[in-house]
């Protein structure tokens, strides 16, 4: 369990979370675990992606809980509208939808030892 108190930094709390749970439960965003349990890791590295465009210096601690929880919340809907295939947020499946006709490596079964 994440500790709660408010003295700590809504950041901090953030950087020990453990799940895609926590994350949701930290900044009281309502979800479907449908939705989580096969999108769990592409809305964090989405989440991500939008955290590193803020810039917190200087925020006060109830504009940054708001701002990760808009983080958040966009990031989930980016899923609930569409797939993670079709968001394509890791590079794997950005490279595989990059160059669709390129040939797959081939091994003939006589090079396999």
């Amino acid at each position: 369990m994440i500790n709660s108190s408010p003295a700590i930094g809504i950041l901090d709390r953030l950087s020990k979370a453990s799940s895609a749970e926590d994350f949701f439960s930290l900044l009281g965003v309502d979800y479907d675990p449908k939705i989580v349990n096969v999108a769990r890791l592409h809305i964090l590295k989405r989440m991500g992606q939008y955290f590193a465009k803020e810039q917190f210096a200087g925020a006060a601690e109830p504009e940054i809980r708001a701002r990760c929880k808009a983080m958040l919340e966009r990031a989930y809907a980016d899923f609930v509208a569409s797939s993670p295939i079709d968001q394509r947020v890791f590079k794997v499946l950005k490279e595989a939808a990059a160059d669709p006709k390129k040939a797959a490596a081939f091994v003939p079964l006589s090079e396999l030892k």
